[in-house]
């Protein structure tokens, strides 16, 4: 499959693997509302730049939210930066700050190819730094792969190939980094039917940057290996994720279980995040354990 050229130039099948938009959507939609005009090689086959590409998504993403299609071209054609558009509840806005990194991923992401998606996350950490290569392509990839496989749009194949790719690059850089002897320790915790660790990777990186030593224990861990490995390595922070609210669901003691060896453990700081954290409200009052999605609030 052609890659784009150093202008960062793609062709017709690679701005539909990019989208999810077919490639006879896409030559409706230019012919009809203009709103992009690709070149033309001297074969005549079209090749589209970055510009054209968030113009698309752009209106995809405008007509999900329930705009007429016109009306979301005349959107997507302005690309003010600071235009409010509504959006419903759950949804996240477009974000005008994706580059060709992303692009290219989402684009091996739907062909499931290992081997380039590591390549290109690779490239991506080393050229942009781990700060931006966090915020400016971990995150939007992410973000665009979950709304795919919500939408049906990716199959369960798809989106796992791609996470686990992104997953197996946070690992080893975690691994790699060097920390100080006497850096503050932290040790973040998927709960016990939780299974979705990514964003623990993430967090943790953000405390590694900040200079502490992380550790992770990994998606669905057995019942009593957090308390167990917290006794056993003694961190300053204990984090506790939870992205669903399966976790209270399967087991509604868990949550007051941990709370109350949290209370013991009077040189260790627990913290409880992720969105399931945040929502599952239980009748148990927290005593020990704090619950929190800002780092800055654990910083501090």
């Amino acid at each position: 499959m052609m890659e784009s050229d150093q202008n960062g130039l793609f062709t017709i099948q690679q701005v539909a693997d990019i989208t999810g938009l077919s490639k006879q959507v896409i030559r409706k939609w230019e012919e009809r509302y203009e709103f992009i005009q690709p070149k033309r090689l001297d074969n005549g086959y079209r090749i589209y730049n970055n510009q054209d590409v968030k113009k698309l998504l752009k209106v995809k993403f405008l007509s999900e939210q329930g705009y007429p299609l016109k009306q979301a071209v005349l959107l997507a054609k302005e690309l003010v930066e600071d235009l409010e558009i509504p959006v419903q509840p759950g949804k996240l806005p477009y974000d005008e700050q994706w580059n060709e990194y992303v692009f290219l991923l989402l684009e091996k992401g739907r062909h499931c190819d290992e081997i380039e998606l590591n390549l290109i996350l690779n490239e991506a950490y080393h050229h942009m730094g781990l700060e931006r290569f966090l915020t400016h392509v971990v995150v939007p990839f992410l973000k665009e792969v979950g709304l795919k496989w919500e939408n049906h749009e990716w199959d369960e194949y798809q989106e796992s190939v791609s996470s686990l790719a992104v997953r197996d690059l946070l690992v080893q850089i975690r691994r790699n980094y060097q920390y100080r002897k006497n850096a503050p320790f932290v040790v973040g915790a998927c709960l016990p039917y939780e299974h979705h660790e990514v964003a623990m990777h993430l967090v943790l990186l953000q405390f590694m940057m900040k200079g502490w030593k992380t550790q992770l224990i990994g998606a669905s861990p057995a019942p009593g290996a957090i308390e167990s490995l917290a006794e056993k390595l003694k961190p300053d922070v204990v984090l506790l994720s939870a992205t669903t609210t399966i976790p209270f669901e399967t087991d509604p003691q868990l949550l007051q279980r941990l709370d109350q060896f949290a209370e013991k453990q009077t040189d260790i700081t627990f913290y409880l995040g992720g969105q399931g954290g945040i929502t599952y409200l239980p009748d148990y009052k927290l005593r020990a354990i704090r619950v929190t999605n800002s780092i800055e609030d654990i910083l501090k």
